[in-house]
């Protein structure tokens, strides 16, 4: 027996040591995960990367996303349905994890697996993992990487890619020591042309080693990279501005019809457009429980509800508080700053005081880019909309009855009431247009803000402002005021900080108004010039 057990002990050490001899440099970087020390994990990256077996991929990106696991001296990569199989073999190890713990990463070896997962997919059939890899090879600057990239060049055929291609090459061979001047000075062309805030930090800091042309070309390349950047800088704030101004257009536009039709300071304008939020919200918990295929057309569904709901509020309103407080602006201000208490805590009790999430659909997701500036597609959606609900409140104020009979009230409601018109009508529609409106403003406001019991709070204070800057009653105006507010607060931003900007902004409204106190376009008529 015990001879027995010598011969097999013997036969085991032999089929080891036979197997350590016909094992690979895969399967060599593969048993120093198993060793659980950042120093291995790293190198071992490097050289499974460079292995070239069909598995390098998947172990690399199974490492970063935590799915690599060692066990018992092996290494298995866990497949996100959980299915483990065999790093070495690709062979299939069911599911059963057991003692299995996946293998640590550091920063240090999360820079390594960006590096090589850059190196991995450079020469990928699919263009948008080569563009990723050109990206990722351009932040680690790996040099190992560089005899792919110049594979990856020399056979691309999309140019965006071969650019990015292109700039990686450049950021390496900028920072190698035994490049020669030449190929830095095309580098730095190559990353002048880029221009982005990377390719300045690149040029800005070149080794203290580096030949005086190449600091000298590196830093005039980097001058004109800040010119290029300030200008399209300015470009952004001044999308910024439009942005913020179409979200000042839609709080204020509904303020703009009550307050120029009847005179009344409503301060619970801005429930009206909280209203609209959370009509928004309960829609697309429906659609979600009930209908989860018409997810993408939730905000279509609920405008038309937001307005709805918002205009009724707005309708009760009028008939049962504001009607009987005309004539009287400070006891109007306080009754409806009252309602708009009311309101708040309405919806606290029902709905809770913690902010409610309102999803975006896909076809509002993402960005444009446009040179150095990103424009995201919600705000692009929301400023088309804002100027869409301008557009339309012009035609229905300019081409129907209802829009006459406003226009007339608001010129001279004496006169109006003395042709027929039902007055008190007119205001209970118009009130209730006015807050429709602003439900239909909650619908965009959910996409950039927080649904919460006190999102119309922060937008009450601007919409009157707006309002009067314009010209009480005036769309043009209003949509002026909205413009030339929100550009010139993203204007001053960035120089007098976002409370200073609207101090100042606030002061110049105040030295304005004294100077012209029905605002930008006052509007004309018998009662107004009395």
């Amino acid at each position: 027996m015990f001879c027995l057990r010598n011969v097999l002990h013997a036969f085991v050490l032999l089929l080891g040591m036979a197997s350590a001899a016909l094992a690979g440099p895969y399967e060599e970087a593969l048993l120093k995960f198993t060793n659980d020390s950042y120093a291995d994990t790293d190198a071992a990256i490097g050289s499974v990367a460079r292995s070239g077996n069909p598995l390098s991929l998947d172990v690399i990106e199974a490492l970063r996303d935590e799915r690599l696991l060692i066990g018992s001296g092996q290494v298995f990569i866990r497949r996100t349905s959980g299915e483990l199989i065999n790093a070495a073999t690709g062979q299939a190890w069911g599911n059963q994890v057991g003692e299995m713990k996946p293998v640590r990463v550091n920063n240090r070896v999360r820079r390594a697996i960006e590096a090589a997962l850059g190196g991995l997919t450079l020469l990928s059939s699919d263009a948008a993992r080569r563009l990723e890899a050109a990206r990722a090879v351009f932040r680690s600057r790996d040099e190992a990487a560089l005899p792919t990239l110049e594979k990856a060049i020399a056979q691309e055929s999309l140019p965006h890619v071969r650019d990015a291609l292109e700039s990686a090459r450049a950021a390496i061979l900028l920072i190698r020591p035994d490049a020669p001047p030449m190929q830095k000075l095309a580098s730095i062309e190559t990353l002048r042309i880029r221009g982005d805030q990377e390719a300045l930090a690149l040029l800005s800091n070149l080794p203290s080693n580096a030949p005086s042309e190449v600091v000298a070309a590196a830093g005039k390349a980097a001058d004109g990279i800040r010119t290029h950047l300030a200008f399209w800088e300015a470009f952004q704030s001044v999308w910024y501005g439009i942005s913020l101004g179409s979200v000042l257009l839609l709080a204020a536009i509904g303020l703009a019809i009550t307050f120029g039709t009847m005179g009344v300071i409503n301060m619970a304008h801005g429930e009206m457009v909280m209203l609209g939020a959370y009509t928004t919200f309960m829609v697309q918990e429906l659609i979600r429980t009930y209908a989860p295929g018409l997810f993408e057309a939730s905000l279509l569904i609920a405008l038309p509800l937001a307005f709805l709901v918002a205009g009724l509020v707005g309708v009760i309103l009028e008939r049962t508080v504001i009607r009987f407080l005309y004539g009287r602006p400070l006891e109007t201000l306080l009754a409806t700053w009252g309602v708009s208490l009311i309101l708040q805590q309405g919806v606290r009790t029902i709905f809770g005081p913690t902010n409610r999430e309102v999803g975006t659909p896909a076809w509002m997701s993402g960005a444009l880019d446009i040179g150095a500036m990103s424009l995201t597609y919600n705000r692009i959606a929301i400023v088309v909309f804002a100027f869409s609900v301008f557009a339309s409140l012009l035609l229905v104020l300019r081409y129907t009855s209802l829009g006459l009979y406003v226009r007339a009230v608001t010129q001279n409601r004496r006169m109006a009431g003395s042709m027929g018109i039902r007055t008190s009508r007119i205001d209970a529609l118009a009130f209730g247009l006015g807050s429709g409106v602003a439900g239909i403003a909650g619908v965009a406001l959910s996409q950039i803000d927080n649904v919460s019991p006190n999102l119309g709070q922060g937008y009450i204070i601007d919409s009157f402002m707006v309002v009067v800057f314009g010209g009480v009653g005036n769309l043009w105006g209003t949509l002026v005021g909205a413009m030339t507010l929100g550009i010139a607060n993203k204007l001053l931003e960035p120089y007098a900080g976002a409370v200073l900007g609207k101090i100042a902004l606030l002061i110049a409204i105040i030295v304005f108004i004294q100077r012209r106190p029905r605002g930008l376009f006052a509007l004309k008529g018998r009662a107004v010039e009395a």
